[in-house]
């Protein structure tokens, strides 16, 4: 997926392209994530759409719910979807920052 330590560094337009590809898939991931999400909280709650958007993106950023649970099984759904939430969040910002990361200590790599 990426070039070796012992390959040259790839060119800025492959790069571009490869942070594209990247972006993109950190994107999909977030909407499966918001939409796993919307999908518990409007069935498990009976939240309208934006109502569950609203809470999906507050748990799935860290910041925590907007609405209060008011039963068990939106609460548990609620707890499972914030544990989901931190992992998915960091994974996805790693995926995001990978090709930068990767250049940059490829770059510097070949300094030496």
């Amino acid at each position: 997926m990426f070039e070796s330590r012992k390959q040259q560094l790839i060119t800025g337009r492959a790069f571009v392209a490869r942070q594209l590809r990247f972006s993109l898939y950190s994107a999909v991931l977030v909407l499966i994530s918001l939409g796993l999400g919307m999908v518990g909280y409007m069935s498990t709650e009976g939240m309208s759409a934006i109502d569950a958007l609203l809470n999906a993106s507050m748990i799935l950023t860290g910041m925590g719910p907007v609405t209060p649970m008011t039963n068990d099984v939106s609460k548990l759904f609620a707890s499972f979807y914030a544990l989901y939430s931190g992992i998915a969040f960091l994974t996805i910002i790693a995926l995001f920052i990978a090709p930068v990361a990767h250049r940059f200590m490829h770059k510097h790599h070949l300094d030496e």
